[in-house]
């Protein structure tokens, strides 16, 4: 009767080996992503979590009507991989929430997601540490991709805002300074960037070496700076040299 037993179990261990075989083959489900959603507008915030845990590899844990509570469940050791961030919010105004949250935790990302597309705000927003910014009047299909997007290194931004951005940015180009160079002094220096020697400026400009000597050493005065090579450098990093 022991022999049946063994015989017995032997066969059903057999069975059931194929199954934990394949079980076991299965490939661990992926995390979804936790998202954060902080937002004042109910309405909107329930149509944008339903959307957003819809998706098959995403989900929206919480849901926030003011900074400090999202905040407030950070400190409770919580953590989502994105944040969803309205602007506009009652109580602390998202651009602070996320500049408070983006130095304590570098490592989440934050989406703005506004109504807001006023210079001021996009660009207060983006030093605050948003990875993104897009507008309220994006479709909601468009939500999830820029989720995905910014978990992959991009940067997503509304086109609109895209365009802010860039003439904001070139707004910040360095000027060239004006060091009160004479329009001698402006040709003698664009023959040094030329590699020209002394000599050969002096023969260039129909000057003699003297006079050529004579405006490279104000030149060297007015950019202090005590060689030809530091003037060179000089104009091209500050753009000193008339265009074209």
């Amino acid at each position: 009767m022991s022999d049946a037993k063994s015989k017995k179990s032997a066969k059903s261990a057999k069975a059931e080996t194929p199954e934990k075989a394949e079980e076991e083959a299965k490939p661990a489900a992926e995390p979804l992503t936790r998202i954060w959603l902080v937002e004042d507008n109910e309405t909107l915030r329930r149509t944008v979590a339903r959307v957003l845990s819809r998706q098959k590899d995403m989900d929206c844990t919480h849901q926030f009507d003011r900074c400090e509570d999202a905040i407030q469940a950070l400190i409770d050791g919580e953590r989502p991989d994105v944040m969803l961030f309205d602007l506009g919010l009652p109580g602390m105004s998202g651009v602070e929430g996320i500049r408070r949250i983006k130095t304590a935790l570098p490592k989440i990302e934050i989406l703005v997601f506004s109504v807001f597309e006023d210079n001021e705000k996009v660009f207060s927003a983006i030093c605050a540490g948003a990875s993104g910014y897009l507008l309220k009047t994006s479709s909601m299909g468009e939500i999830p991709n820029a989720i995905r997007e910014v978990l992959d290194g991009g940067a997503p931004i509304n086109a609109r805002i895209a365009r802010q951005v860039l003439d904001m940015f070139s707004n910040f180009a360095p000027e060239s300074k004006d060091y009160g160079l004479t329009e001698r002094e402006t040709e003698v220096l664009e023959q040094m960037v030329g590699g020209l020697t002394k000599k050969e400026i002096a023969d260039q400009l129909n000057l003699s070496f003297h006079t050529v000597d004579k405006h490279i050493r104000g030149i060297y005065s007015k950019l202090h700076v005590n060689t030809m090579t530091g003037a060179v450098a000089k104009a091209l990093k500050e753009g000193l040299l008339p265009k074209g």
